[in-house]
């Protein structure tokens, strides 16, 4: 083939021959495997390796990326195997091949499932080694180029995956052009009516702008030329999906957002950056809060720049970029550029390369903790944020982070440690709640308790992917825990039931029983128990069965069981209800929800009374005669409305030794009679009796009684 033969020479410009040799027998490999396997477009399948080579080749990819490239899809397409790649092109190319392909060998329950699990292990693989991801992002950029080919609804399909998923990551990896042509192609394949209007409304502007546009950067040229700022200015032209996506999130016209002009401005260093941006703050006033400065603080792909919009002549504003040629090839190849222009020794990437290297640890940092593959590709989308903020850690250090960010996002970015144990945050200087959501150049100290721990209402709020995960895995290890011990003392309960006592049960037994139930271990059992996913006395009779022998006949007879005493402070594995807020001193029973744990109501329980319920969910419970803690519960009043009356009715609770959890009122008829509702926390029935008559002290209080809702 001609192709090969002109690619293998443009190798030759930055390859040694043994380095083309290897990608030369690559060629012949994936060429022989695909013989006879044809594209949709009706091309040879070689045709489009050998284009995704040719893409990482621009990049200046290295002998063994590009090797991996035309061979990225054998093991997928064909029945070549990863033992045959190693022993032909070495381990890093068989490992690099494999973290491309599919996962088209394993049984799924559901298309997503699959997308899911293909991304996570390819996200794995390019963890331990960059260039999977650009061999990836290479092969989805000629398949979008190529996307016409395909079905409407595949088209559709992958467009929305391109921008959900590919198209962040090449931003995120700091590829710019590859990240603008992901956008564009997507647009182009999801709303193919609305891209060819734009295009073609983009085309017609373009030239009544022209004129403008000169204009525009010879004024520029002079001003800098005059301050002896050497520089090269050229306009920036909008891509089609940057012009929708402004239309859609500003709600303005089309005039209206081609109306912004754009300039970008290459000096030859970082002073002289600053030099440029002293000339157009001469020539035009910039429009305040519109300046940012990226090489002070860099973006965490390593990307670097001035940027800042002025008024620009007849009042239409003007976007500029300033950088130097360094920072501009960044910009555009990211990553890529370690390769692009490693051999020009001016181009220091380290920072950039390090801050990568940490959010592809990251990566598997969470992924361990994530419980399956959907899960994993949410928490990772969470951190394709492409706006960032920037704030500050006590010691002056500065920590990038997704805009929307909060304090508990923070606490788990310094350590997970410190996220499991943050209380309260102080953020400039100002005590403030952990849900505070952070902004650009805040310093902020996160405070800890050695007794804190995570709360589920944090997953409401945090913005970043590895709090998420961090939350998440503590609270199911948490949950595990707790459920265990319920569903000890249940099973416990009903052992007793037999005469039979816990200890008593061999190992052996255990083991038996969870490979017949399919669990891991004996904790696995208990906490089941616990979540009511399986019955106590079910669990009971298979533990005391002997083995061989019919159960009638071996199983000890069960007596009625006693009741499951409750000490208080239960932890997430039982919870009060809160239609009917039980406390010490209520008549109570225990209701088992799938997977939730034990519910406690009050036998009287008008909701409980409504349900079907089926007699195996139900288990006796009462109240231990040192209960723990402190329980919610509610009262309501019927007072004269007087100023001062609500003072006086928080002295009183107060005075009883309760805490206040909610306040509410309403006038029932209009009148000067109010009904008020107070949330309270108190220890038990007796405590509540002497809220009540603390109440009933206070002047203008007609009637106080408790309510259950």
């Amino acid at each position: 083939m001609s192709e090969i033969a002109e690619f293998t020479k443009h190798l030759g410009h930055y390859l040694p021959a043994p380095d083309v040799d290897l990608v030369s027998r690559a060629f012949e490999f994936s060429e022989s495997a695909h013989r006879g396997q044809f594209r949709k477009s009706g091309e040879p399948y070689i045709t489009h390796p050998l284009a995704v080579a040719s893409i990482l080749s621009e990049w200046r990819l290295d002998a063994q990326g590009i090797a991996a490239a035309l061979l990225h899809d054998v093991m997928e397409d064909t029945s070549v195997t990863k033992h045959e790649l190693e022993r032909g092109f070495g381990k890093l190319v068989a490992e690099m091949v494999d973290g491309v392909s599919k996962l088209d060998q394993i049984e799924f329950t559901s298309r997503e499932e699959v997308q899911a699990e293909s991304f996570r292990k390819m996200l794995l693989a390019m963890a331990r080694d960059v260039r999977v991801i650009l061999i990836k992002l290479a092969d989805r950029l000629h398949n979008m180029r190529t996307l016409d080919a395909m079905a409407p609804a595949h088209r559709t399909r992958s467009a929305r995956e391109t921008l959900d998923i590919y198209a962040p990551i090449a931003n995120r990896l700091g590829l710019n052009s590859l990240y603008l042509e992901l956008q564009d192609l997507s647009f182009k394949h999801m709303y193919p009516m609305r891209y060819r209007v734009l295009a073609g409304a983009i085309k017609a502007a373009r030239g009544n702008r022209r004129e403008v546009m000169n204009r525009l950067l010879e004024v520029i040229r002079e001003g800098l030329a005059g301050e002896r700022v050497q520089a090269v200015v050229s306009g920036r032209e909008k891509t089609i999906y940057s012009v929708y996506k402004k239309m859609r999130e500003k709600h303005c016209s089309f005039a209206q957002v081609f109306d912004i002009y754009g300039v970008r401005i290459l000096v030859a260093d970082q002073t002289s950056c600053y030099g440029a941006l002293g000339v157009l703050h001469g020539l035009y006033k910039p429009i305040p809060g519109k300046f940012k400065d990226y090489i002070a603080i860099p973006k965490a792909n390593g990307y670097q720049s001035l940027h800042t919009t002025l008024f620009g002549p007849f009042g239409t504003p003007l976007e500029v970029q300033i950088r130097t040629n360094d920072m501009h090839r960044v910009a555009e190849a990211g990553v890529a550029a370690h390769w692009l222009y490693k051999s020009g020794g001016a181009l220091d990437l380290a920072e950039a390369q390090r801050e990568t290297s940490r959010w592809l640890q990251s990566l598997l940092d969470i992924q361990s903790e994530s419980g399956d593959s959907k899960e994993f590709l949410e928490h990772i989308k969470g951190d394709l944020f492409p706006d960032e903020i920037y704030v500050f850690t006590p010691r002056g250090k500065i920590m990038a982070l997704p805009r929307g960010a909060t304090a508990v996002d923070f606490a788990y970015g310094v350590h997970t440690d410190i996220g499991h144990h943050c209380v309260a945050a102080r953020i400039n200087y100002e005590l403030l709640p952990l849900r505070t959501e952070l902004k650009n150049g805040d310093h902020v100290e996160i405070l800890t308790s050695p007794t804190a721990r995570p709360n589920p209402s944090w997953l409401s709020f945090v913005a970043t992917g590895k709090a998420r995960s961090r939350i998440r895995h503590f609270l199911k290890g948490l949950q595990q825990k707790e459920s265990a011990a319920l569903g000890e003392r249940l099973l416990n309960q009903a052992l007793a039931t037999m005469k039979v006592e816990l200890e008593a049960i061999s190992w052996d037994r255990w083991e038996a029983l969870a490979k017949e139930y399919g669990s891991k271990t004996q904790l696995d059992i208990l906490a089941d128990i616990g979540q009511g996913k399986r019955l106590s006395f079910v669990v009971a009779q298979a533990l005391t069965r002997v083995p061989g022998k019919a159960d009638d006949a071996t199983a000890p007879t069960a007596t009625k069981p006693g009741s499951l005493t409750l000490r208080g402070v239960e932890g997430v594995a039982i919870q009060y209800a809160k239609c009917c807020r039980p406390i010490p001193g209520d008549a109570i029973i225990g209701q088992f929800r799938r997977g939730q744990g034990l519910s406690v109501h009050t036998r009287g329980c008008v909701a409980l009374k409504k349900q079907r319920l089926d007699p195996s969910e139900m288990v006796d419970v009462e109240w231990a005669p040192d209960v723990q803690g402190v329980f919610e519960t509610g009262v309501r009043l019927l007072v004269a409305d007087r100023r001062g009356l609500l003072a006086a009715l928080a002295l009183a609770i107060a005075d009883a030794d309760a805490n206040i959890d909610t306040v509410s009122m309403e006038r029932p008829d209009g009148g000067d009679v109010i009904a008020m509702f107070f949330g309270v926390q108190v220890r038990d029935r007796r405590h509540l009796a002497q809220v009540l008559r603390s109440l009933r002290r206070v002047p203008d209080v007609k009637k106080a009684q408790r309510t259950r809702t």
